[in-house]
């Protein structure tokens, strides 16, 4: 049965609460907390980066089964990692001692954990002569917004952090599922970090623009074309990443989203018939990028919310636009 069989977060020590958050943007710590569904969030300091925060959560895994076991490695997480044009899958391989793996990056922004389980489970079904799949993923996004710019309001809520699960052909705790993804390419421009590319190279305009911080150039052009579609495309491949599994919404036990705000969250809950308290919400850690659902497995599991053979969905989205599901059944 191939399956997730272990998740392990890592949390960086430094937490940014609403209050500082209010101070540093100001918007009201009630707001913040309210409309953004943010309590706090975790920064990780100047000297670890996304490689290093991957690392960390590879190592609690590792510590459980041998690392000359796992024969891939793939980094899901954040594009901004330690440097431009570089594998941070070749440093987390050697860092974490897994000699006989190879490694590689899938990249996809927010969306890319469902992506990374379906992915790795696909290669376990395709080659015989794999076992055990890598995931890890680092996210460092905190250190790209700028609190000063109005555009990027709704990025106030990413964090830092570090996300690893190990994806196995003889697991016994969960199997993965159908998968449903989606891409609406018309917004691929909406959201990027405008400078430091091929088209705004690294230059001193660049930085005195402060070009290098991610934007959003036209906010509300964004809002009017993404406001009708985003609920309804999570519902879309929520739903059918279900159906794909031979089950249905009525069989849903538990949602692990991205953090979005409140009213999307709540939105999405309604739209799939399951309370708030039957998925994971991450008021005290923010938007990772890719981690969230990662996130929301880890801590589904230490706190006992799935039954054997309950059904629980990881859901994102990433800027660019795709949506992205994929079903996992409990076993025990």
């Amino acid at each position: 049965m191939i399956g997730i069989e272990k998740v392990s977060i890592y949390e960086p020590e430094i937490i940014e609460t609403a209050r500082a958050l209010e101070e540093k943007t100001t918007i009201p710590e009630h707001v913040i907390k309210e409309k953004f569904g943010l309590y706090e969030k975790r920064i990780a300091p100047n000297d670890l980066h996304a490689s290093d925060l991957a690392i960390a959560a590879g190592k609690e895994i590792l510590q459980e089964i041998d690392p000359a076991s796992i024969d891939v490695v793939i980094y899901f997480g954040s594009p901004y990692k330690d440097y431009q044009v570089w594998t941070a899958s070749s440093k987390i391989q050697h860092e974490l001692g897994t000699k006989n793996a190879y490694s590689f990056e899938m990249m996809n922004v927010s969306s890319c954990f469902p992506l990374a389980v379906k992915v790795a489970k696909d290669m376990l079904v395709s080659d015989s002569s794999i076992q055990n799949i890598l995931l890890v993923g680092g996210s460092k996004e905190s250190q790209i917004v700028n609190y000063k710019n109005p555009r990027s309001r709704f990025m106030f809520n990413f964090a830092d952090g570090g996300a690893a699960a190990l994806i196995t052909r003889n697991a016994t705790k969960s199997e993965i599922l159908g998968s449903s993804i989606m891409t609406d390419g018309s917004f691929s421009k909406d959201v990027l970090v405008p400078g430091g590319g091929s088209v705004n190279p690294t230059s001193y305009d660049v930085v005195e623009k402060e070009m290098h911080y991610i934007d959003v150039p036209d906010p509300l052009s964004m809002k009017e074309r993404l406001d009708p579609v985003s609920v309804p495309n999570f519902v879309k491949v929520i739903k059918e990443s279900l159906e794909k599994s031979g089950a249905s919404l009525q069989d849903l036990k538990l949602l692990l989203p991205l953090h979005t705000k409140k009213s999307m969250f709540t939105e999405i809950m309604q739209q799939v018939g399951l309370t708030e308290n039957q998925a994971i919400y991450l008021t005290h850690h923010g938007h990772m990028s890719a981690l969230d659902p990662c996130y929301g497995l880890y801590f589904a599991g230490k706190r006992g919310l799935l039954k054997k053979g309950e059904l629980a969905v990881l859901v994102s989205a990433g800027t660019g636009y795709t949506w992205a599901a994929t079903a996992v059944r409990w076993q025990n």
